[in-house]
């Protein structure tokens, strides 16, 4: 690690020096001037995990305002998965917007728009004819297909799973099953939202037939296929702890749903834009969604989701039915399609692949060494360890020893799990290999001190 006084130039993008290199103590004098400040202008309730605040960012790393230069192993919460200021994505960002900035969909359409459904309709799971609608959060693409499903099949209960993460919006606070800090106090929520359980092979030892058989009884019994709407899952579980369901979960499920007139909804908000390996998580079984929800990596950065379905679902709802003042805003399509040009162009599909194998290498050194990693689990770049105490329990607040260890060494990361104990990693594909080890020794590090 570098310890040179002076930080480099502060420019975005992959022309940033990629190393850790500390030149004061996390957080630095800039930061904490900052933070003094931003409890003084913004809520209380708009809570920050890292104590410093950012000037640059590209490759791998994030540059605060006292000149350090920090690992990302978290995207932004897998957001950044092309890099930060990929080229690609900031040319399309300045043309646009030298051209214009808004005109609301709804009232003066442009081609971007237009041009995004065609290429998510084009490669997104199945071969049937799709319609995409755009809109600004994963929540509220979220909300929408929800919408949606209750429209086309005139039913309105949605069954959500234990562990399961949709927002925080009110109808996506019901489907999120964790209470604190997403939903406490908020109530009360939307009605007609029931949870049935989820494969958990670390703690439940179910095969995914199993497990599925398990939900589908959940459904039948408590809610009724007749009263169903839809199912929403995220085909790998994001802030519930990285849960990967057993092979055969996620077609049972699927196939339940389709004999049954229930929309099968997989949230791919986090899993999406090849996070996984996949461009989407739902392909590893070749699970074919009846929709989908999209957000995070689709823009590279700015805000922009979508919801792609089959087209007799999509095109249900009567017209006007669908929209919002900035859904698709031109400047985030833009940024879109440099994204899809940067996935392309890139390879990171196969990047994907590659920082998972060298994460599942280092996490499962880290089992062996320590009886505490009770799992590692994840596909491509979105790899998780969960932290157990000397009984099998979750350690939460091992798991926070740690990430204030890493946090302070000059590594982000990221924390989930229903029970706080999970250690999520979701460095952007443009790291480099070489940060990548030197990230997690730190966590290694940081682990076997605590």
């Amino acid at each position: 690690m570098s310890m040179t006084a002076a930080g480099p130039a502060v420019v975005g993008g992959p022309s940033l020096p990629q190393e850790r290199r500390l030149v004061t103590a996390i957080p630095g004098p800039k930061s904490q001037e900052l933070i003094e400040r931003k409890n003084a202008a913004v809520s209380a309730s708009v809570g920050t995990m890292m104590p410093v605040y950012a000037v640059a960012a590209g490759g791998g790393v994030i540059v605060d305002v006292d000149g350090n230069s920090l690992i990302d192993l978290g995207s932004g919460i897998a957001v950044t998965n092309v890099g930060n200021a990929d080229p690609h994505v900031a040319q399309a960002v300045i043309e646009q917007v030298q051209r214009f900035t808004h005109t609301c969909f709804m009232v003066t359409p442009y081609d971007g728009y237009v041009e995004l459904a065609e290429k998510l309709n084009a490669i997104t799971p199945g071969d049937h004819a799709k319609r995409t609608a755009l809109f600004n959060s994963g929540a509220e693409a979220v909300e929408n297909a929800i919408k949606i499903a209750r429209y086309y099949t005139g039913k309105s209960a949605v069954v959500a799973f234990d562990h399961g993460y949709h927002g925080r919006t009110n109808l996506t606070m019901a489907l999120t099953a964790k209470a604190m800090p997403y939903k406490s106090g908020f109530g009360p929520f939307a009605p007609d939202v029931y949870r049935a359980p989820m494969s958990y092979p670390f703690r439940d030892g179910l095969s995914g037939e199993e497990a599925a058989a398990r939900a589908i009884h959940t459904m039948e019994k408590q809610i009724g296929a007749d009263r169903l709407a839809a199912i929403i899952i995220e085909p790998i579980q994001g802030e519930g702890g990285f849960v990967v369901p057993a092979k055969g979960f996620l077609p049972a499920l699927q196939k339940w749903a389709n004999a049954n007139n229930v929309v099968f909804i997989a949230d791919e908000v986090q899993t999406g834009f090849a996070r996984t390996g996949q461009m989407f998580a739902s392909e590893d079984e070749n699970v074919v969604p009846d929709m989908m929800t999209l957000a995070k990596g689709i823009a590279g950065g700015l805000p922009l989701a979508a919801v792609v379905g089959r087209q007799e679902i999509m095109d249900a709802p009567h017209v006007g039915g669908l929209g919002g003042t900035y859904g698709g805003n031109p400047i985030a399509t833009a940024a879109a399609l440099g994204s899809l040009k940067a996935y392309e162009e890139g390879d990171l599909l196969e990047r994907a692949r590659e920082l998972g194998a060298i994460m599942q290498s280092e996490l499962t050194a880290m089992k062996s060494r320590d009886p505490r990693v009770g799992d590692v689990r994840g596909r491509g770049a979105m790899m998780a360890i969960e932290l157990i105490d000397a009984d099998g329990k979750p350690d939460a607040a091992l798991t926070q020893r740690v990430a204030k260890a890493c946090h302070a060494a000059g590594v982000i990361v990221l924390t989930c799990g229903t029970d706080g104990n999970v250690f999520r990693l979701l460095p952007p594909l443009s790291i480099t290999d070489e940060l990548l080890r030197e990230g997690l020794s730190v966590i290694a590090d940081a682990l076997a001190a605590n």
